[in-house]
C-alpha cells in the first residue's frame, strides 16, 4: 500500500501539549460518566458543554447526561434554544428518555433554523431524526408534524454535499417522500465523480503497474450511487416505469464493476429486496421488461384426487366446520398443484402476474377467498383487470397492461409467463376496452379432492404459518 497525497506523513509528537486544556476538561466531565449523588448538580455542570465547539467535549457531556435520571434533564433539553446544545441533548433524549416524548422532541427540533447550521450541524440534526425513529418508534406518517418534517427535508434535497445527500435520501425514503425517487434517480444519472488519478505519480511509485492500477480504480463502483441504489430498494411508491427500468439496468451494469469478494452478493441482496418491496404491478413490469429473470416453477406436483368438482356453496359449507386439523405441507403442495404458484407470490415464492397472496387473510375471510378462486370474474380489481386491444390491421390482444407511455402500451398475453408480452403502438390501436373476464382461470379447484381443497384454503389463510391453529390436531 502506498499513500498518494500531499498531507504530511511525519510522525505525530506524543508529547504535544496543544490540547492539554481540552483533555483536562474532558476528564472533568467524564467524572460524571456514572450516576451522581446529586443529579441536578451534575446536569448543571455538564450542560454548558453540550454546545461546545469541540465534538469530543460535546460527546463527553452527552454521555454524562445519559448517566443521570432523564427526569432531571429531559424537559431542559426540549426547552433548549441553542441549536448545537439542543442537537447534542436530543441524542441523549432518544437514547434514554420515554419514547412518548417523540412528538415533543420533533416539535423542538422543528424550531431550529436549518439555514443557519453548518454542514456538520445539519448532519448531526439529520442523525437525530434517524435516532428518534429508530429508538422511539415509527411515527404516524400522516400526522401533521411528520408531513411538515417531510416537506422540510424535501426542500433540502438534493444538497450540495454527498454526505448530506446520503442522510437525506435515507430519511426521505423512510418518511415516504413522494419526490425522493425521482430526485434520486436524477442524481444516479449524473456522471460519476471518480477520484482523479495522477498517472505520473502512479507510474513513478508503482513502476509499470501504474496503468493497471488506474484501470482498476476506474472500474470501482461509484459508492455514492451505490448508496442511493441501496436506499431506494425500500422505496415502495412513487416510481414510473422509466425509473424502474433505469434502476434495474443500473444494478445490472454495476455487476460488471470490481468490488471485492462480497460485492456480487451485495448487489444480489439489493436486487432481491427491491423486488420484494415493489408493488405487484412493478414486479410484473420488471420481469416483463427482461430486467430480472422471471419466476420458473419447479415441476408441478399432481393432486391425489379424485376430482371433487365442488361448487361454491359446497366449499363454503365445508369451510364452516372443516378448517381444523388441516395439513400444512399438503396445503403448500396444493398451492403448486392448483397452479397458483405460477401467477402469485406467497411467502416470497411464486410468479408476479397476479397479486401477492401472503397477506390475503388480512383482506379475505374464508367465504371471500373461496369465491374469488371459484368465480374470479365476479369482482375484478382495476389493478389486475385484463384488456382487449384491437389494432387497425385487425390483430387482437387479450391480457393485462403492464406498462404504458405516450407512445405504446405493453400487454401481457400469458398470465403464467411474464415474458409473453407485446408492445402495441398507440397510433395503431383501433379499440382498447376492459375485459369482463378475469385473466385468472376458473375451475382451478375442481381437480382437487375435498381434503386437498381445505388444506389449500387453510394454507392461504395461515399466511404460511405452520403453527396456525388450523393445523393443530
Amino acid at each position: 500500500m502506498t499513500y498518494v497525497g500531499k498531507e504530511s506523513t511525519k510522525a505525530v509528537d506524543p508529547k504535544n501539549e496543544k490540547f492539554a486544556d481540552l483533555r483536562a476538561l474532558r476528564h472533568q466531565i467524564e467524572k460524571y460518566h456514572q450516576p451522581a449523588a446529586d443529579a441536578a448538580q451534575a446536569v448543571d455542570f455538564v450542560w454548558p458543554y453540550l454546545g461546545h465547539e469541540d465534538r469530543h467535549i460535546r460527546y463527553a457531556a452527552r454521555v454524562a447526561l445519559e448517566h443521570q435520571p432523564p427526569a432531571a434533564w429531559q424537559e431542559r433539553v426540549l426547552a433548549e434554544s441553542n441549536p448545537q446544545a439542543l442537537i447534542t441533548g436530543a441524542v441523549a433524549l432518544t437514547r434514554q428518555a420515554d419514547p412518548a416524548l417523540q412528538g415533543k422532541l420533533l416539535a423542538s427540533l422543528d424550531g431550529i433554523a436549518v439555514g443557519k447550521l453548518s454542514e456538520t450541524q445539519l448532519l448531526e440534526l439529520l442523525r437525530v431524526y434517524e435516532l428518534a425513529f429508530i429508538r422511539m418508534g415509527e411515527p404516524n406518517l400522516e400526522s401533521a408534524e411528520i408531513v411538515r418534517l417531510r416537506d422540510r427535508l424535501d426542500s433540502l434535497y438534493p444538497a450540495g454535499s454527498d454526505a448530506l445527500n446520503r442522510e437525506l435520501v435515507q430519511l426521505l425514503v423512510y418518511l415516504r417522500s413522494p419526490s425522493v425517487v425521482s430526485k434520486t434517480i436524477e442524481l444516479m444519472k449524473q456522471p460519476s465523480q471518480q477520484q482523479e488519478v495522477d498517472m505520473s505519480e502512479l507510474l513513478a511509485r508503482n513502476g509499470g503497474y501504474g496503468g493497471s492500477i488506474a484501470k482498476m480504480l476506474a472500474n470501482q463502483p461509484d459508492l455514492q450511487k451505490l448508496h442511493y441504489a441501496f436506499v431506494l430498494r425500500n422505496a415502495r411508491e412513487g416510481w414510473t416505469a422509466e425509473q424502474r427500468r433505469f434502476y434495474w439496468e443500473w444494478l445490472q451494469e454495476s455487476r460488471g464493476r470490481s468490488g471485492g469478494a462480497s460485492y456480487q452478493g451485495f448487489i444480489n441482496n439489493i436486487e432481491q429486496e427491491a423486488f420484494d418491496n415493489a408493488t405487484d404491478s412493478d414486479r410484473l413490469a420488471i420481469e416483463a421488461f427482461g430486467l430480472r429473470k422471471p419466476y420458473v416453477a419447479p415441476e408441478l406436483p399432481k393432486p391425489q384426487g379424485p376430482a371433487s368438482n365442488l361448487n361454491l356453496q359446497q366449499v363454503l359449507t365445508l369451510t364452516q366446520t372443516h378448517l381444523k386439523g388441516r395439513n400444512f405441507e399438503n396445503g403448500k403442495k396444493m398451492y403448486s398443484a392448483a397452479r397458483c404458484v405460477l401467477c402469485h407470490r406467497f411467502a416470497g415464492d411464486g410468479g408476479a402476474t397476479g397479486p401477492d397472496l401472503t397477506q390475503v387473510a388480512g383482506r379475505f375471510n374464508p367465504k371471500d377467498l373461496s369465491e374469488s378462486i371459484l368465480d374470479p370474474s365476479k369482482v375484478i380489481s382495476d389493478q389486475y383487470r385484463a384488456h382487449t386491444v384491437i389494432t387497425d390491421d385487425g390483430k387482437v390482444y387479450n391480457g393485462r397492461i403492464v406498462a404504458e407511455n405516450d407512445r405504446q402500451v405493453t400487454v401481457l398475453t400469458d398470465p403464467e409467463n411474464s415474458t409473453k408480452v407485446v408492445d402495441v403502438a398507440k397510433d395503431n390501436i383501433d379499440e382498447l376496452r376492459p375485459s369482463a373476464v378475469s385473466i385468472m382461470p376458473q375451475d382451478l379447484l375442481k381437480q382437487l379432492n375435498q381434503d386437498e381443497v381445505l388444506d389449500l384454503l387453510a394454507y392461504l389463510l395461515s399466511r404460511g404459518n405452520p403453527q396456525d391453529a388450523m393445523f393443530r390436531k
